[in-house]
């Protein structure tokens, strides 16, 4: 009778006595170049250095082994890969809601969080939701996208141009700063604020909660997905 006995395959280099081959072309400590040499005599090797035997290529003919402090050597790497993800930076898409016959007080709202977000670095979908009688006035939407646009052209600019998509009405701002820009002066003005505040210990409680902005901008590491803003309430539909 079959039976499948499955498990996760290990990504992990075998390493001293898991190594399982009659010989072994040895690379040094410093890099150098041992030659090929019995699996017993890379070991003992190994053990004389008071380090670890990894298996470096274990597809080679015969597998490349070298001899290093495995414990360091999985820590340096981790970090790497840290520090790695800290700089990365993925597209992130925001999307804002607006009425045609928005609220001044609203749209003031609305657009200070399209300035947030152009001036974090990411692109943002604004959608100018219709309804009733408003889808025979598509020229109102069209207006308002332009109004906006105008608005924050300092900080981004119109990537795609206003289409109509069923009831809405979408429009693309792509930002003029990189994300990785953004993140890289987020940090800057972060450090700059904590070094002021070390001078200065009165630091108001107000400068302490914009330091914790700064901090979740600039380890911001976000995968590809599209966040939605919550929308305030909305004016009333025109009668």
């Amino acid at each position: 009778m079959w039976c499948y006995r499955g498990g996760s395959i290990s990504t992990e280099p075998r390493i001293n006595d898991r190594i399982r081959v009659p010989e072994v072309r040895l690379v040094g400590p410093s890099g150098e170049q041992v030659g090929i040499v019995p699996l017993a005599k890379a070991l003992e090797l190994a053990q004389e250095y008071d380090l670890d035997l990894v298996e470096v290529a274990a597809n080679a003919r015969p597998p490349v082994c070298k001899l290093m402090d495995y414990g360091k050597f999985k820590y340096e790497s981790a970090m790497k890969a840290r520090e790695a993800r800290k700089n990365q930076a993925h597209t992130v898409i925001k999307e804002m809601k607006l009425r045609p016959k928005i609220d001044p007080h609203d749209y003031d709202t609305k657009k200070g969080h399209v300035v947030r977000f152009l001036k974090q670095g990411d692109k943002v979908k604004i959608t100018i939701m219709f309804r009733g009688r408003e889808q025979s006035r598509p020229e109102l939407g069209y207006r308002l996208l332009q109004r906006l646009a105008s608005d924050v052209e300092d900080l981004g600019f119109i990537e795609s141009n206003p289409k109509q998509d069923g009831r809405n009405m979408i429009m693309v701002l792509g930002p003029h700063k990189k994300k990785t820009e953004a993140m890289a002066e987020a940090r800057e003005a972060q450090a700059a604020r904590k070094a002021e505040a070390k001078a200065n210990p009165g630091k108001s409680q107000n400068a302490a909660e914009t330091d914790s902005v700064d901090e979740d901008i600039a380890d911001e590491v976000e995968t590809d997905e599209v966040e939605t803003a919550e929308a305030p309430a909305e004016a009333s539909a025109e009668a």
